[in-house]
Order: C-alpha cells, then structure tokens, then sequence
C-alpha cells in the first residue's frame, strides 16, 4: 500500500481575526530571526564553501541587532500578532549568551512560543541553559547518520555523533519531542530515509524529511536532485507502520504520520507542493532586515529607524505596511516555470 499524503494546512480553523493580513489573507504568525550570518557547517544546500569561503566577508559585529533591539522587536511583533518565534542563523548558538536573550524573550513576550533551529554541534553544551531560560523548542538539522554522508553534505569536519549527543542532551534537558530536520538529495543521502526513521521513531523524537531544495545558485531546483515527498512517503510505509495525522495549525508545512513507536515523522513538499497559500512566515535578517519570503531579495529596514530612536509605534507601521503589501507566492510560481537560478544567501535570512 502507498501512503495517501494529507494537504498541509488542511480545515483548520483561522484564529486570525482582526490580526495583521497579507494581500492574500495570510497572517504574521511567525517570525524566524537569524541571530548570526556564521556558521561551523558549509553545507551545500544552504552556506556552500565555494561561496562562503576564506574571502567571504560576514557582517561586522556592530551591524547585528542586539539582543535588547531583537527583543524590543519581538514585543512589538507579539502586539501585531506573531504568536511563534524562531531563532536561526547561520548557527545561532555560534552568538554568545544565547541563553540569556531566550530569557529576556519570555519576559517581553510571555504568550509567545519560543524554538530554536541548529545544526547540534554546540547544542549539548547549552541545552540545559536554554531549557532554563525558557525556551519550548529545539529543531536540529540531520541529513544522515553515517559520517561519509553527514560530512559529504555539511561540508565540514564534524562527526554524526556530535549532533545525536547533542540531540540526547536536548531530550534530556526536558525538550521532548526534538525535532530533526533532514534534507533528502537524490544520489547522496536516500539510504538515510529509513536509517533516520528508525533511529528517531520513538515519543522524544520528530523526524521531519524535507525535499531537497537549493536557495543559492548552485543547481537551480533540478527535479533530478529531489526525492519527492510521494516517494518519502512510499518508501517509509513498505511496512505499513505509520498512520496520517491531521495538522496542528494554519500554515503548518509538513504532512505528519504517527509511528508505531508512538513517534511522528513529517514530510515537507518545498519543491513538489509548495505550500506558499498558507505561509504565514517573516525573516528578520542578523542585520535587521525584514523579508516576507525566504526567497526575497530584498529586505525592509528595522534597524535604521531603531537606532534612530523610532518609537515602537512607528516601528509596527513600518512592519504592518510591509506585511500588508506583501503578496508572494515565490515557490509556486518558480515549481510552475520550471529551473531558473537565483543567488540567495539563506544565512542571512535564517533560513
């Protein structure tokens, strides 16, 4: 039997009433903030060495946000009402005292959930702190669980068994389920389907496999590289272990299956079934830019006005006149014309 995939998104009810819409009615729900443009990992798929090599020049340490403006900012996001924030890089544990930004987060934004994307390498020494601090979430990035490939695609000389330490630490520290991100390239990392599955199958853990898609300039969204979410799907029930679940939320991007263990494994569409309708997702940029799509080029400015002493009401104008004109649909009008290379730095816009 082949698993019938769910829609994303599906008959949830909206909660947005009178909360900030987009041209297409989507709300601002969400904020990913990319607290560093650095990273330890070079994977080919995100920060590849050819581009962010020894000459690539990242940003100066007085050109990021702070962390008292990122905090000024969430509080003034929480009152447009963004109800999820996401703290991303780069590698955002690579910024110092992550911890306490987490802290003075929860008490700006106390109703807002708060979860944090990283690569694992450095998560086994802060996931104590972070739990402490206040932070509800952890999502860590796994492509594979053999070194050979894990290294292959992160580029970088860090082994598998440095990101599981740091995902045990994290389950350990009371973040139960961890999530685990892996991206799926045809010809490099397909054997890691089942392997991750298996591994991760249990009630601590979420194993989400995620549709190759490049966001720089390298391979232009060649179908030949994607493993298409269908096939995932097809090849994790040959045993017939896993049953659909409905979604959470509005907006939410995977399609989720219960385990047999009493696991989940969710299953993102990027390239196959772009979700784009439901999006309900702002970037704030290391240097405090605001993007309305991962895909964006270009970014509104929230850190000029702030450091010029802009009062949050200004501040929310600006950000309530961005969303209001935005209109992107950038995954599905690229799925539908077919191959067209863009340069994207993803780091910058915590991808």
């Amino acid at each position: 039997m082949v698993l019938a995939m769910p829609p994303p998104g599906g008959a949830v009810a909206s909660a947005a009433g009178s909360v900030l819409l987009d041209r297409l009615r989507r709300p601002l729900r969400d904020l990913r903030i990319s607290l560093t443009d650095r990273c330890n990992f070079r994977c080919t798929y995100c920060m590849p060495r050819e581009v962010f090599g020894p000459g690539y020049e990242y940003l100066h340490r007085r050109d990021l946000l702070d962390f008292e403006e990122i905090t000024r900012l969430v509080g003034i996001f929480s009152a447009l009402g963004t109800r999820k924030i996401r703290l991303t890089g780069g590698e955002p544990l690579m910024r110092r005292n992550v911890p306490e930004l987490v802290s003075q987060l929860r008490r700006r934004a106390p109703e807002v959930e708060l979860a944090l994307t990283t690569n694992g390498s450095l998560l086994a020494r802060f996931a104590g702190d972070l739990h402490a601090a206040g932070l509800h979430r952890v999502s860590v990035s796994l492509d594979a669980l053999d070194d050979a490939t894990f290294m292959k695609m992160n580029d970088a000389d860090v082994p598998v068994s440095r990101v599981v330490e740091g995902i045990d630490a994290a389950v350990a520290a009371g973040f139960s389920p961890v999530k685990i991100n892996s991206v799926i390239r045809r010809g490099v990392n397909e054997h890691a389907i089942e392997q991750l599955a298996d591994r991760f199958s249990g009630p601590d853990h979420i194993v989400r496999f995620i549709e190759y898609m490049d966001v720089g300039n390298s391979n232009g969204w060649r179908m030949q590289d994607v493993v298409p979410a269908s096939e995932i799907a097809a090849r994790l029930e040959m045993d017939g272990s896993l049953s659909p679940l409905p979604p959470r939320e509005i907006g939410e991007v995977a399609r989720r299956f219960r385990t047999a263990r009493g696991g989940e494994i969710g299953i993102i569409a990027s390239v196959t079934q772009p979700f784009c309708k439901n999006c309900n997702r702002a970037r704030l940029s290391s240097d405090g830019r605001l993007y309305t799509c991962l895909f964006g080029s270009h970014g509104t400015d929230l850190r000029g006005p702030l450091r010029a002493g802009a009062s949050d009401h200004e501040i929310a104008e600006i950000i309530r006149a961005t969303w209001e004109l935005r209109g992107d649909r950038y995954s599905e009008l690229r799925t539908a014309a077919g191959p067209k290379p863009r340069k994207i730095e993803m780091s910058a816009i915590g991808g």
